[in-house]
């Protein structure tokens, strides 16, 4: 419980970011998912760019760490190298 004005502040401002983090993280996993379940190769060739920059942010942000970042990109261009 919230002793102070700027605390209960603090509180609100908290669940505001809190729900617009999450809001983005999940948008983000979730175009990571339709790229992985795609099987056509110019499709996820012509989403890859927006996805990196959608995982970019949330590292930038401090949502997900650099390093996970960098292997969520490497394992989608991974994905997207072995499609015919």
């Amino acid at each position: 419980m919230a002793n102070t004005a700027s605390a209960e502040k603090a509180n609100r401002q908290n669940e505001r970011h809190r729900l617009h983090n999450k809001y983005y993280a999940k948008t983000t996993r979730n175009a990571i998912r339709d790229i992985r379940n795609t099987t056509d190769k110019k499709t996820a060739e012509e989403n890859a760019p927006k996805v990196y920059a959608m995982i970019d942010k949330l590292a930038k942000k401090g949502l997900i760490h650099k390093n996970k970042a960098s292997n969520l990109k490497s394992g989608i261009q991974v994905y997207i190298n072995k499609l015919a």
